[in-house]
């Protein structure tokens, strides 16, 4: 994996109620990933762009809803998301207080 690709697989952190019980709770912390991305591309892009050592990565597709606009009907896209859980003794700073 070229460094190039593992820079441009986090989109972006979700940051929202569960996740941030998950991560209070379980070190677990949820981005949302590029659609071909795959465990291991996770796994090394959050060890290099956060300096963390990672546990596990779970994958999952999320599908996009589908909606009616002025009697058309259309739908949102899916898109992928990571919940990865790190090792004991690292975390994980989105504010950078």
């Amino acid at each position: 994996m070229n460094e190039e690709r593992l820079m441009k697989i986090l989109l972006e952190p979700r940051v929202t109620e569960k996740s941030t019980l998950l991560a209070d709770k379980y070190q677990q912390f949820v981005f949302k990933v590029i659609k071909d991305a795959t465990k291991p591309e996770v796994k090394k892009a959050v060890e290099k762009m956060f300096k963390v050592e990672v546990e596990s990565v779970r994958v999952l597709n999320v599908k996009g809803k589908h909606k009616i606009f002025r009697q058309k009907r259309g739908s949102r896209p899916g898109w992928k998301k990571a919940y990865v859980k790190l090792k004991p003794g690292f975390d994980i700073d989105f504010i950078g207080a």
